[in-house]
């Protein structure tokens, strides 16, 4: 991993000249493994006086000029948070290993880009808690791990200080990301989650649900203090405060059934090296123990080595702090702040958001997703159609939907009763922001249960087309059919719009063999256009039992026999059975009560035995078999599929690659 090292020292560059930078350099100095070779900045008289001081230093006066030196391999970040995803990404792609000061990013949106990006190129990254690779931190999770106060309970963490108000100073700017939260209560999050998980034997936890509260400084929008509450399963609850207007007692304090631990310096400690400490209170001693905790490391020189010494045992992460933490940190800090509804003003719908990479949005030259024909939809469709179903904020949807553009991906299926439209004005801000209308086919749904009539048709859809400011739909589809309505009254509103330029193409959700037949039949009788789509559920697993009320499956041997004669594109939901096709799904795994529901079935068991069995013959995940079989059939499919996370739309993705043979899908459906 380190074949080109020197003297088996890593190569840093470290990008920033602030305070914080220069701390981590003193640090690096007295580090096993490390040497500066190299500083960049946006100011070259500033990158010079830095090099002056820390002496035979390169000097960059930019930052992409220290990521194009070849003698650096490893790069410090020590800028604002909002230019951290920026600098992590270009980074990545320079081939630079990368140590970045916490917080990561400035929400967990753009944490997913730079994690998937950094995997990508294959170099090293990691969030730079320097407490996280000092002795103090093993011994405290070594004490949680071993039951030395029993359960734990309840988790206090404070990290708070009162900076002294400056509107445009970096703490308290809106524009750079200021106030306590990230500042130094992403302290507070990342250790209550590192004793929560200690607790429950996990390397981390992350919390069900959080809590917050801020007060903000009026003249900026950033909070000054804020705290939050914190639930972890296993009972244990956490207390967060942090701040950057009020000072505060700086501590831990973990209470378990058989007493309690403190630590009174869990996040700065023996700077320079030397002792630390930590109490521990057990019910069944008359005095607190006083463990002490000596080390002749520098602290910032621990977080140096840890990463070198990660990269010399062939790792692209540290165990101190992995990815997937800090991952997990950013979420917890995303939903203390939307708790206390506490948004910054870039990330706000109507803020105009660049690309996190911040460079213009294009298909990939190797994108992986291919396309397919609809009749009547003027563009190739992708044959993965991404879910927007959950998007709550603009940050997220736009990290999501970029991801998916860039991959190929540029259908996207929405509905009239998602998020009470917000999905729908996410969805179209981005397309207006990106400029998209023309490169992306749009999916609309509405007319749900129990408003599945013509006239609510009509009005939902004209509702959607304005929420998502596009003046048609590439696909309209009913999200439920309605017995009691004659088919023909359907048929008729749909051509209505049809013939208004609304919609393209359109179908039905849901909707049964005989209804599509009997539809289609009196189309044919009035010259009229034909339902040209079906999105019903269909994937390897059978549904046992319908997901939700109404639902209805395109798997039996009539209707896929009906698909094949007309050709007709099957949209198919559950493309991947929810999930019954992951480890969670197991036999012995009955948590999710829907999971078991839907899919449990001794014939939906073989399949997935089956498919487990040509997943390891084939490399790849049986979750990958169940995607490959959907996109396989002989007649048109096309998969909805619903990330919640980059990585999995990545997941999805290696799905493609997977060929099946017609042998092979009758072996796996058990034929």
């Amino acid at each position: 991993m380190l074949s080109n090292m020197s003297n088996t020292q890593l190569s840093w560059g470290i990008i920033g000249t602030g305070g914080i930078a220069q701390t981590f350099a003193h640090g690096l100095a007295k580090s096993r493994t490390g040497k500066l070779v190299a500083v960049g900045s946006r100011k070259q008289d500033a990158a010079d006086t830095f090099a002056k001081k820390f002496g035979q230093v390169q000097a960059h006066g930019s930052y992409e000029a220290l990521l194009a030196d070849p003698a650096v391999q490893a790069v410090y970040i020590g800028v604002p948070h909002p230019f951290h995803a920026d600098l992590c990404i270009k980074a990545a792609r320079a081939k630079k290993h990368i140590l970045c000061e916490k917080p990561l990013t400035l929400n967990h949106a753009e944490a997913m880009v730079v994690a998937e990006v950094a995997r990508e190129n294959g170099v090293f990254l990691m969030e730079a808690f320097m407490y996280r690779c000092h002795p103090q931190t093993t011994k405290l999770v070594e004490l949680i791990r071993n039951g030395e106060i029993g359960d734990v309970g309840v988790i206090q963490a404070t990290f708070s200080f009162h900076g002294g108000f400056h509107a445009h100073g970096r703490l308290f700017s809106n524009e750079l990301g200021g106030g306590g939260i990230l500042d130094v209560g992403c302290y507070t999050a990342s250790i209550s989650r590192l004793v929560a998980g200690a607790a429950l034997g996990l390397p981390f936890a992350d919390p069900i649900k959080v809590s917050g509260f801020v007060q903000l400084y009026p003249e900026t929008g950033t909070d000054a203090y804020a705290v939050a509450s914190a639930q972890f399963p296993g009972g244990i609850l956490a207390q967060l405060s942090t701040g950057v207007g009020l000072s505060q007692e700086n501590c831990l304090r973990v209470y378990g059934s058989k007493g309690s631990i403190y630590v009174p310096h869990p996040y700065v400690m023996s700077r320079e090296g030397g002792e630390s400490t930590i109490v521990v209170n057990r019910a069944e001693s008359s005095s607190p123990e006083t463990i002490v905790i000596k080390t002749d490391a520098w602290l910032y020189s621990l977080e140096a080595d840890a990463v070198a010494d990660a990269l010399e045992q062939g790792r692209l992460e540290s165990h101190a702090m992995t990815v997937a933490d800090s991952l997990g940190n950013m979420a917890a800090l995303d939903a203390w702040r939307a708790s206390a509804g506490y948004v910054y003003e870039s990330e706000k719908p109507n803020a105009s958001f660049p690309t996190v990479s911040r460079k213009p949005l294009q298909k990939r030259a190797d994108a992986p997703i291919p396309s397919g024909r609809i009749e009547g939809v003027d563009i190739p469709v992708s044959r993965l159609i991404l879910g927007c179903d959950h998007q709550l904020t603009m940050p997220y949807a736009a990290a999501m939907f970029d991801d998916f553009f860039e991959r190929g991906g540029n259908a996207f299926d929405t509905a009239y009763i998602y998020g009470g439209g917000l999905q729908e004005q996410l969805l179209g801000r981005w397309i207006e922001q990106r400029g998209l209308r023309a490169q992306t086919a749009v999916m609309v749904k509405g007319a749900h249960t129990p408003l599945c009539r013509p006239d609510f048709l009509s009005s939902q859809l004209l509702e959607s087309l304005d929420r998502l400011k596009i003046g048609y739909a590439d696909m309209y589809l009913m999200h439920r059919d309605n017995l009691d309505v004659p088919v023909g009254e359907f048929v008729d509103v749909l051509n209505e719009h049809h013939r208004a330029g609304r919609i393209k193409s359109f179908g039905g959700s849901n909707w049964s063999l005989e209804r599509l037949q009997e539809a289609n039949a009196y189309a044919e009788k009035k010259g009229l256009q034909k339902f040209g789509l079906v999105s019903n559920n269909f994937s390897l697993a059978r549904m046992v039992s319908p997901v939700w009320h109404g639902c209805v499956s395109a798997k039996d041997p009539d209707f896929k026999q009906w698909l094949e004669k007309t050709r007709t594109p099957l949209l198919c939901w559950s493309s991947q059975a929810r999930g019954f096709f992951t480890e969670r799904a197991g036999r012995a795994k009955l948590g999710d009560a829907e999971l078991v529901r839907c899919w449990y079935g001794d014939d939906n068991f073989q399949r997935r035995d089956r498919a487990i069995e040509l997943a390891a013959k084939k490399g790849v995940q049986p979750i990958h078999i169940a995607l490959a079989y959907v996109l396989a059939q002989t007649f048109p499919t096309f998969a909805l599929v619903g990330p919640r996370l980059i990585s999995e739309t990545a997941s999805s993705c290696a799905a493609l690659s997977v060929s099946l043979t017609p042998e092979e899908l009758k072996w796996l459906d058990l034929e």
